[in-house]
């Protein structure tokens, strides 16, 4: 019999002692270890919550998150009450699935892992693998909650690749493929359309597409699949355009201006949107997202253009190009990808002008880390090499530092505790410069609330000082 669960604490202990792939290298693992039936069996034994729910899923190498988080926004701005389960979380465990922006509180989490917690000891028991995984059970509390809350629609975004991934146990309106492009190559290929191939996994027979798939080797995979599976398809640089209008720069994390963006759907056109998240790559997500709204409204859902844009200007996604303060401006970014940097670095140059620009960087060992510094070197002033602690995938900063070395013949700073090296960057920064903190959302859980505390302090001491001024 299940020990009953009494305390937060305790539920997060039943959660962190599940197989976890979030804390495994890439080599410890691989798509055998990922299996539906399992998942199948699970939601089964809790009353297939998955099938009560219109859903939008959501896959792709990059931007997946941040598609789902505008969706979601614009959803709840039109009155609908609106599921959003996300990974991973930054800052607390139950920012992986909310309603309208509202986590589950720590007693209503206690309750729904004590409701998840006997099928899973009683599926431990099964023979053939059939003990449910860490990400497999936040699927299914996930499910739970949107079932508890009085859910209208989901916006499900994939943990890893898609046919195989835990969420595609659903039945959706909708789905959507943000991007194509090299990560988790161990578990998904090294060829982009093994990858591609992967995340259309996802497509469901005679279910409309949406992609943003621009590599012309994975968009004939995902063209493929969608005639085969008889889905209308919209494709990004086709049916579906955008056009970015980017704010002034501004060496205060974009003060000056918020971006603006334009979209293009066969006959219908939409011009001045908003665009709180910043960059062009943003665009094209937000682009996605007015395809999805197409689609929803002609399945009859009421999606107003006011709510539209109210979603896309009110909505914040916490560690994707995030500005969190000014003077110096100090971005914090979960880049940790080959296209992820790519996009950072677009918009580091687009939107900030800084006298002096400082890297704080961190890595998993099992990703492209050479890729990474490549383009990050060039764009920065000062880099300060240094790990995270949270996570058992951290590159040690001594390591990091010798891969750096063999690259490049930049000095750089190196301590392996992140916190110390965000302090060094502070007092290394003037109030016209920048900091950008990137290189692993690991890194960014480790350090925003300290970094976020820091900034407010100085914001408030700031204005002390100019009330005493007069």
């Amino acid at each position: 019999m299940q020990r009953r669960i009494d305390s937060y604490e305790q539920a997060l202990e039943f959660l962190y002692s599940r197989v976890n792939f979030e804390r495994q290298s890439s080599s410890q693992y691989g798509l055998g270890d990922f299996l539906l039936d399992r998942m199948r069996q699970l939601l089964h034994r809790l009353g297939n919550p998955q099938d009560q729910l219109p859903t939008v899923h959501i896959a792709g190498t990059k931007g997946k998150g941040s598609t789902a988080a505008m969706l979601a926004s614009v959803l709840s701005a039109a009155g609908h009450r609106t599921g959003l389960f996300t990974s991973p979380h930054i800052t607390q465990f139950e920012e992986r699935f909310t309603v309208d922006g509202r986590q589950p509180s720590p007693d209503e989490l206690v309750d729904l892992v004590n409701q998840v917690a006997e099928v899973v000891q009683a599926m431990d028991e099964l023979p053939g693998a059939m003990s449910p995984t860490y990400f497999e059970i936040v699927t299914a509390l996930g499910w739970l909650y949107f079932i508890r809350q009085g859910v209208q629609l989901v916006v499900l975004e994939v943990g890893l690749g898609g046919r195989l991934d835990s969420t595609n146990i659903c039945r959706p309106n909708v789905c959507v493929i943000t991007s194509i492009s090299r990560d988790h190559t161990k578990q998904l290929g090294y060829r982009v359309e093994q990858i591609a191939a992967e995340k259309g996994g996802i497509i469901k027979t005679g279910v409309p597409v949406v992609s943003g798939v621009l590599d012309p080797a994975a968009l004939s995979v995902i063209e493929r699949i969608a005639v085969e599976r008889g889905c209308r398809l919209v494709q990004l640089g086709r049916e579906l355009t955008s056009t970015y209008h980017p704010g002034a720069p501004s060496a205060l994390g974009g003060a000056s201006g918020i971006d603006h963006f334009d979209v293009s759907l066969d006959s219908q056109r939409w011009t001045g949107l908003p665009l709180a998240l910043l960059g062009e790559h943003q665009s094209r997500n937000g682009a996605l997202v007015l395809a999805v709204v197409a689609e929803l409204r002609a399945q009859g859902w009421s999606l107003p253009d006011e709510a539209l844009e109210r979603g896309l200007r009110e909505v914040r996604w916490a560690s994707r190009i995030e500005v969190l303060g000014e003077y110096p401006a100090v971005i914090v970014d979960g880049a940790h990808n080959w296209a992820a940097v790519a996009a950072l670095v677009e918009t580091l140059t687009q939107r900030f002008r800084a006298r002096h620009k400082i890297l704080v960087f961190a890595a998993s060992r099992d990703k492209d880390v050479a890729g990474m510094i490549r383009q990050l070197y060039p764009v920065f002033d000062t880099i300060v090499l240094t790990a995270f602690h949270n996570n058992p995938r951290n590159l040690p900063a001594d390591e990091l530092a010798r891969l750096s070395d063999a690259m490049s013949s930049r000095a750089v700073h190196v301590t392996n505790n992140s916190a110390a090296a965000w302090k060094l960057a502070r007092r290394l920064a003037g109030p016209e410069d920048l900091i950008c903190v990137t290189g692993s959302f690991f890194l960014a859980a480790e350090l925003r609330e300290q970094i976020l505390d820091e900034c407010r302090e100085t914001a408030t001491n700031s204005l002390a000082e100019e009330t005493r001024r007069g």
